[in-house]
């Protein structure tokens, strides 16, 4: 066991100095079966369901030495069988999650380089996607400054895709360049953020000359938080613009729990998305997109809005929901029942359809097994109409569900302070 220790630590890169040093590492396990008949959009006529296991394995090491703190993250994602049990190689391979270091100029100041995730508030628009099996990081040099109420975080990027000699177009499905501003206080049960973020996305005109056009995303954050209420609300604008396209969209929503009593509360929601009328002919983009937002977590857990770049540059969307949540031992349960409707009107050559959308039934369970080791899992079903037919395609008639199941094992394999 001393010399696992030993070769642990020469790994890490630790020298034995005097200062105070700190390591910890731990391991993430995480395989997720689901069930998919009409996941992300309807079920096609004469199509079948499918199953799969999917899979994230993570190793984090965690350093600290007095001002200066640094991560790494190693992580593969697979599907079980997408390589023989004969394979030479993987096929995805280990990626490099996280690997950033960050340095404490003073109690107040720090800074913070490399590859690193980035969240704020409820990840509407910057979060860090952690359903997702790969989860989302950014090449960036963040600073920020920050007191016991206040919070002020600025952050930034620049990317190509390779180490060229002359000018390249950047082919990555990423952004060329990217900064943005936070800005949090807490007053008493009052909290306020406000948000902005400027992305530029590079792209070539007719002359093949390369531009890059920038869109803002902007808006304030707020929540209040008593005993028994808790409450949120945003209202974020999007403008500027994307391939030489005018951008004019905004998004807004407000939600609302009780706990009702110590283990049972109950809420609801509303969250509006502007979107462009099927029959409108201008080039200005009137869509919402929450760009970086952890998507899963909103507009229901089938995923028909949002995640992965699905209903972009659409007819927006309303979402209505009731939120309900019973915690008993070791057990959660939640029970969420969503009603979509289009933000925008779905015409046809012939006729303006309902807006009405369809409604989502979500139930999740979670069981904290022990401490490094939680199951969780659920059943989701879509009662999509005529419209989602529409602009989603597939068939409403067929029984649109979703079922899965997921383990997460989390050990602490090493810590270490001197």
């Amino acid at each position: 066991m001393k010399k696992l220790k030993l070769i642990i630590l020469l790994l890490a890169g630790i020298s034995f100095e005097v200062q105070a040093q700190e390591l910890d590492v731990n391991l993430q396990i995480r395989p997720r079966f689901e069930y998919r008949n009409g996941y992300k959009t309807l079920l096609p006529e004469g199509q079948k369901g499918t199953s799969q296991i999917s899979q994230r394995s993570r190793l984090n090491f965690n350093y600290k030495q007095d001002q200066f703190t640094v991560k790494l993250t190693l992580q593969n994602t697979r599907t079980w069988g997408d390589v023989a049990t004969t394979a030479t190689a993987d096929k995805n391979g280990i990626a490099v999650f996280e690997a950033w270091a960050q340095y404490d100029l003073t109690e107040k100041w720090s800074a913070r380089m490399g590859r690193q995730v980035l969240s704020y508030d409820n990840q509407r628009i910057l979060g860090e996607q952690d359903w997702g099996q790969q989860a989302q990081s950014h090449d960036a040099l963040t600073v920020s400054f920050h007191t016991e109420k206040q919070q002020l975080d600025f952050g930034g990027a620049y990317n190509s895709d390779a180490e060229n000699t002359f000018q390249t177009p950047y082919t990555v499905a990423n952004y060329k360049a990217m900064q943005y501003a936070w800005y949090h206080a807490d007053l008493d049960k009052l909290g306020v953020s406000f948000l902005v973020l400027n992305t530029g996305y590079e792209y070539a005109n007719i002359d093949k000359k390369l531009l890059v056009d920038y869109k803002q995303t902007f808006g304030p954050y707020l929540t209040y938080k008593t005993a028994k209420i808790d409450t949120n609300l945003w209202l974020y604008g999007q403008t500027g613009k994307s391939t030489d396209r005018q951008v004019s969209a905004w998004n807004a929503a407000a939600n609302f729990t009780y706990n009702i009593t110590g283990s049972f509360k109950a809420g609801l929601g509303y969250e509006f998305l502007s979107g462009k009328n099927t029959n409108d002919g201008s080039t200005v983009i009137k869509s919402f997109n929450p760009i970086f937002g952890t998507n899963h977590g909103f507009n229901g857990y089938m995923d028909y809005f949002y995640v992965g770049g699905g209903h972009l540059n659409n007819v927006g969307l309303q979402d209505a929901f009731i939120k309900l949540n019973y915690n008993v031992n070791k057990w959660q349960f939640t029970l969420m029942p969503h009603i979509f409707l289009s933000a925008a009107d779905v015409i046809t050559p012939v006729e303006k359809l309902d807006s009405y959308l369809g409604t989502e039934i979500d139930f999740a369970v979670g069981f904290n097994f022990k401490k490094e080791i939680t199951l969780t899992g659920g059943y989701s079903q879509m009662f999509g109409s005529r419209t989602l037919e529409l602009i989603k395609a597939g068939d409403a008639g067929h029984t649109n569900n979703w079922a899965w199941l997921m383990i997460s094992v989390n050990p602490r394999i090493f810590t270490w302070k001197k």
